[in-house]
């Protein structure tokens, strides 16, 4: 079978698909059998894809893109159609603890991570969630003052300080003014199970 011209629909879609996945895997620091394991397929299969010479089921780009965490368009898209901007309005916030906000700091998911942004009322209060040993969490202090206790010892981060620990330990956050909100960033490095 020949190769269609590059002018021809489906193979600016196999070009598209080509660039998007090898983009994608390299973001995420996997290697086309990390990939392939993770999609329960064959690597070759990745690599065919990769190649622009794939031409692939339906399952097997569902698969692909479960592995990467991004809906299939985008493994499709042209790379103009994979510019999103989201309103501030459209990005979800849940409230946590007693007078914490939680926003994504980055509104699509990321393997392996989760990055929130916590605005902390006054006085405000909050129990972190206990993550799989292995687990390394990283809390920036971006306004205001954050005291975090972490396995029954107390740290006061000031605007800027960073305070990194392992996430499996019990830890809690405590805006340590009750008169000033507070803000900081959350970033969680999940393990992976069974590693």
């Amino acid at each position: 079978m020949s190769t269609p011209p590059a002018d021809r629909p489906d193979a600016r879609t196999a070009s598209h698909l080509a660039r998007n996945l090898v983009s994608l895997r390299h973001t995420r620091a996997l290697t086309q059998d990390a990939l392939a394991k993770a999609a329960a397929v064959p690597r070759s299969t990745i690599a065919n894809l990769e190649s622009g010479d794939g031409n692939p089921s339906l399952a097997v780009l569902v698969k692909v893109a479960g592995a990467l965490g991004v809906p299939i368009d985008e493994l499709l898209a042209s790379p103009r159609a994979m510019v999103r901007q989201w309103p501030a309005d459209e990005v979800a916030t849940r409230t946590k603890g007693r007078g914490v906000n939680i926003r994504a700091l980055v509104p699509e998911p990321v393997p392996e991570e989760l990055m929130e942004v916590m605005d902390f009322e006054p006085g405000a209060v909050m129990g972190g969630t206990p993550h799989l040993p292995g687990t390394r969490e990283f809390f920036t202090c971006l306004d205001g003052r954050v005291n975090l206790m972490v396995a029954g010892e107390r740290y006061e981060l000031d605007t800027g300080d960073v305070l990194a620990f392992p996430g499996n330990l019990p830890h809690s956050y405590q805006n340590g003014d009750a008169l000033k909100p507070a803000r900081g960033v959350s970033v969680v490095v999940l393990a992976k199970a069974g590693v």
